[in-house]
């Protein structure tokens, strides 16, 4: 990568699991009973055909992780699991309610958090409970996230036997220096039997989340964990660039000092050498931070074009209504966003008080709905287009003016009314994306509340 693109688009940016973004959500507007309505229009028409996708958040670990911008509570008491399911199962019936009618699983995705803090039994608890509210479609993609550390033989075989069949698993790096600093010390052998106990138990897909730019990474130590994961041969890798966020994740993220960071042409060569290596192993690049193997059905869904992205990642599944459930969820009716409480205590109070436990959103106008439209685009498929009228915008002129900086770069192609993401540019797809994003234009933050794009 050219040394003078990463010092030209190495800016803060979103990275546009929603439109608009969390920070220019029109929070003064919103009000849950606008919110209500958006819910029920998104699942009379969603429901019958593709059914939701449902996330559950489940926020506890027993230890903090330094690099992680997760909501979360950190503790060794296992108590609190019982108390959080009733809750999160009640905010579930109201939903339920709320519908007045079965609701259709498509997709459902276990966050955290640590969902393998939880006892297998207490999940399993949980799930029978959702599904007994609930009409599960065929061929469901039920994944979860687990800790090498603590998912078990038991949590495999039990979430299994529900019908997940996809998991992933958090590696990072297993540098042991960046392993201590990021307070995350997780041996290889670990991950190893974890994921060969999964494979040989039934999973379909399994992925390892590696992320780049952490403290005292170099290429040795990054090059040495894909290595090592290249002889677990997970279907899915997760490449993620480290977000270096202290300024909104507060004590977590500064538990080690900036200079020992890799610059951003370090963090850039970290991500471009990865890149290749992935590809030598036979990995594809899908959309952003995302690699999987030919036969995983995430390379299929950007073949066929029905990729999808939101809070939850990228997803081979496309729904149009995503509910979520727990402290801090987000759920997402297209046409609205709405984010519940974040503290336990308040979720749960206000649970308990018989409301929904939603504490602020943004209900989307027709020129949210265009832009995200767009970025969507860009973000899974790599293109866009304005050629039908329902795409284009007042503004494109002014939109394509801020591109024609990036397409004399070698980064995109525009072709009549279509935009394409060169090779050269997928590594800037969030600067792309930007130049879309109308919202951040006519509010240009005054402090910093995004991670680098490089």
């Amino acid at each position: 990568m050219e040394k003078n693109l990463i010092q030209k688009y190495n800016i803060p940016g979103p990275r546009y699991t929603s439109y608009p973004t969390v920070p220019y959500w029109d929070e003064q507007s919103f009000t849950v009973d606008e919110w209500k309505p958006t819910l029920l229009k998104s699942f009379e028409e969603s429901n019958d055909k593709e059914g939701i996708s449902l996330y559950i958040h489940l926020p506890f670990c027993e230890s903090l992780c330094t690099f992680c911008a997760c909501h979360k509570r950190i503790t060794k008491q296992h108590g609190v699991e019982t108390p959080y399911i009733e809750t999160v199962l009640k905010e579930w019936q109201m939903y339920a309610s709320l519908v007045g009618g079965k609701i259709r699983i498509k997709e459902l995705h276990l966050g955290g958090g640590t969902p393998t803090f939880f006892n297998p039994d207490n999940l399993k608890y949980l799930l029978e409970k959702i599904f007994a509210a609930a009409d599960v479609g065929p061929n469901p993609e039920l994944s979860f996230e687990g800790h090498p550390n603590n998912t078990t033989s038991c949590h495999l075989k039990t979430l299994h036997g529900l019908g997940f069949r996809r998991v992933s698993f958090g590696v990072q790096d297993y540098d042991s220096k960046v392993q201590h600093t990021i307070n995350r010390i997780q041996p290889f052998e670990k991950v190893k039997a974890v994921t060969e106990a999964a494979r040989q138990i039934g999973y379909k897909s399994i992925s390892h989340d590696l992320v780049f730019g952490l403290p005292f990474q170099t290429w040795e130590s990054m090059s040495a964990t894909i290595e090592k994961t290249k002889s677990l041969k997970p279907d899915r890798i997760a490449f993620y660039s480290y977000a270096h966020v202290p300024w909104v994740r507060g004590v977590g993220q500064r538990g080690f000092d900036e200079n020992d960071l890799p610059s951003p042409e370090q963090k850039r060569e970290l991500y471009e050498k990865g890149k290749k290596l992935l590809s030598e192993l036979g990995y594809i690049e899908i959309g952003m931070d995302h690699f999987s193997l030919p036969t995983d059905s995430l390379y299929q869904s950007m073949l066929d074009k029905t990729i999808h992205r939101n809070f939850m990642g990228y997803s081979s599944s496309s729904t149009k209504l995503m509910i979520g459930l727990g402290m801090s969820a987000i759920s997402d009716s297209w046409y609205a966003f709405a984010q519940n409480d974040k503290s336990v205590e308040g979720y749960e109070k206000r649970i308990h008080n018989g409301e929904l436990p939603i504490f602020k959103g943004h209900k989307l106008n027709e020129e949210d709905l265009i832009v995200r439209r767009h970025i969507l685009n860009l973000m899974c498929l790599l293109e866009t287009s304005w050629e039908n009228e329902e795409m284009d915008l007042p503004e494109m002129t002014e939109i394509l003016a801020r591109l024609q900086e990036m397409q004399q770069d070698g980064l995109i192609q525009i072709t009549g009314k279509r935009l394409s993401i060169t090779e050269k540019g997928r590594a800037f797809v969030r600067n792309i994306a930007m130049a879309f994003d109308l919202r951040m234009i006519r509010k240009q933050p005054q402090t910093k509340i995004f991670s680098m794009t490089v």
